[in-house]
């Protein structure tokens, strides 16, 4: 990031915080959702918020903020790009960036489930709420949804995000819902990527809030996707997930995911921000490619 740059967002955050919310009134709004052909890829940047910071090999990656910044800017910049999700630090310095223009942007809502701590599967909404969302002129929110089933706490996190849907809804915002099975297993949690928890995990989520008219669906590849997919007619986005060093692969396995017929695009982060290569470009430009 030039100096001139990151002495603006400095500027602004320590004597004109008012322009944080300028920027938002004028970015200019996309026209849609998706793309001509009904397709989107997002930018995904929430991790930092959760505490997960590692990608791939580097322990804490993404906790240089203004490299960051570079990365996102740099992927946002490219061609068939369509939208960041991400909280609201990180959307806000886009924001005074210039960033965001014609962009969809999805506001992260649950971060409460802190990577690593015996309260994770608490995922409390410490983010975005979907007023705020519809305030700032942002196309949607996105929250987690991990349901054990030795935990009689999730069903809070269960009930927040119903709640959260409908809201959205109300709004006529999406509400872009990352359910999981998950499960304790020797003190750190795991979510169950079988397509049997997957179909469980996405039914529970389809029926969330008042109306699903808004829902969408974040969702992981797994072994027998199309069964999963199979089990709603809601709209999805493929996550990214965690950076490969066969990232040949990994593109292979985006491509025939997106063969499927509900599924519209791509929500992906560290494995775009982050390739084994370092070259952030071309990986953005391959996923767009696949879309």
């Amino acid at each position: 990031m030039r100096s001139d740059k990151f002495a603006e967002i400095r500027r602004a955050r320590t004597s004109c915080a008012e322009a944080i919310g300028e920027a938002a009134a004028h970015r200019v709004r996309p026209a849609g959702l998706t793309d001509g052909r009904g397709r989107l890829l997002v930018i995904a940047a929430d991790h930092p918020a959760r505490a997960l910071l590692r990608a791939g090999d580097r322990p804490v990656a993404m906790g240089d903020r203004v490299d960051l910044l570079d990365r996102i800017t740099l992927a946002l910049s490219r061609p068939g790009v369509g939208g960041l999700l991400g909280t609201a630090d990180i959307v806000e310095d886009l924001l005074l960036l210039g960033a965001l223009d014609g962009k969809v942007v999805i506001g992260s809502m649950n971060r409460g489930g802190l990577a690593g701590t015996v309260f994770e599967l608490d995922d409390r909404f410490t983010g975005y709420d979907a007023d705020a969302i519809a305030g700032m002129g942002y196309q949607g929110g996105k929250m987690l949804m991990r349901i054990d089933p030795d935990d009689p706490a999730t069903v809070s996190t269960v009930e927040s995000c119903a709640q959260a849907v409908s809201r959205l809804a109300s709004h006529r915002l999406m509400a872009l819902v990352e359910p999981f099975i998950s499960h304790r297993v020797g003190g750190r949690v795991h979510n169950d990527l079988t397509a049997e928890a997957m179909v469980q995990a996405v039914s529970v989520a389809a029926g969330l809030g008042n109306t699903s008219a808004y829902t969408w669906l974040k969702i992981p590849v797994v072994p027998d996707l199309e069964r999963v997919t199979a089990a709603t007619t809601l709209p999805a986005l493929i996550l990214g997930g965690e950076v490969s060093a066969d990232q040949d692969a990994t593109f292979a396995a985006w491509q025939k995911a997106l063969r499927l017929p509900t599924v519209c695009g791509l929500v992906v982060g560290r494995a775009l921000l982050y390739p084994p290569d370092d070259d952030v470009a071309a990986a953005v430009d391959t996923a767009v490619g696949l879309l």
